[in-house]
């Protein structure tokens, strides 16, 4: 791993910080005040804006964008350049939160939720991806590594010093696979093939990290039993119909600093693994 981004500064100390953020909707913060970009639903308290004020960051640059997938780490989006524009050989830390739209996440959750009537207390979205004989989000899962590990890869070119930390997805449902209908409009049996859905896509993450010299960040363990099935004061991911500012099935700006916790935690805690 190259040399840490200024130890000092991530230990609040004091130094100097060049700090990009990357990521999709889960980084960026869709709706939580105080919306700062309305093209990418990007707020000032997003874990990002929470870091750099944390770090002191000499400089900040958040491009990331709901709806990105890693083909933006290279393309535009509307009017956000490629993400990766945002890296260069100065930047000393690089944060990276993506994967979930590359495997069709907003159009997961809309498919579970039509066909939960099909059986309320059966397993109608898994029997749905699993019709052609194997789990397809799993496949998916699988496929959607490569596109990751190029991400990192063109992180490490452009800034070869840089701190990179890859950063997981948090807790969404239950994780001891009970559900919450109908509140969130899911079959029974489909909250624990969602909450495994999620876990495999963490997994996936954690062992692209290690294979590509990036930091993993877990935010799925920090975020258990703050669920979209949690009660409105317990709550970090808000469901599909949320009661605090969020976009459906993302972070409130409770989850935002949860996930900014974590990422601090394995800043300043976590250099040793992966």
């Amino acid at each position: 791993m190259a040399a840490s981004a200024t130890p000092a500064a991530a230990h609040g100390t004091g130094g100097t910080v060049r700090y990009a953020a990357l990521g999709d909707s889960y980084t960026s913060g869709p709706f939580i005040p105080r919306q700062v970009d309305v093209g990418c639903a990007r707020s000032d308290h997003n874990y990002p804006s929470l870091m750099a004020a944390r770090l002191r960051a000499t400089t900040f640059k958040d491009v990331s964008c709901g709806g990105a997938t890693t083909e933006n780490m290279w393309k535009p989006q509307g009017a956000n350049g490629p993400q990766l524009d945002a890296v260069n050989h100065d930047s000393d830390l690089v944060t990276v939160q993506i994967g979930g739209n590359d495997i069709g996440f907003g159009s997961i959750i809309a498919t579970c939720a039509q066909v939960a009537a099909q059986d309320p207390a059966g397993d109608p979205c898994r029997r749905h991806y699993g019709a052609s004989g194997f789990d397809e989000l799993t496949a998916t899962i699988a496929k959607t590594a490569p596109k990751i590990a190029r991400v990192l890869r063109a992180v490490h070119e452009r800034a070869p010093r840089a701190r990179v930390l890859l950063v997981g997805y948090p807790d969404l449902l239950p994780d001891d696979g009970s559900g919450c209908a109908p509140s969130v409009p899911f079959a029974a049996g489909d909250f624990p093939y969602l909450r495994d859905t999620g876990k495999r896509l963490n997994l996936m993450l954690r062992l692209v990290a290690r294979w590509n010299r990036a930091e993993y960040v877990d935010t799925y363990g920090p975020t258990v039993g703050h669920d979209m099935c949690t009660p409105p004061e317990v709550r970090w991911i808000e469901p599909l119909q949320p009661a605090s500012p969020a976009a459906p099935a993302h972070p409130n700006a409770k989850g935002e600093e949860a996930m900014a916790g974590a990422v601090w935690q394995r800043l300043t805690h976590g250099r040793g693994g992966r």
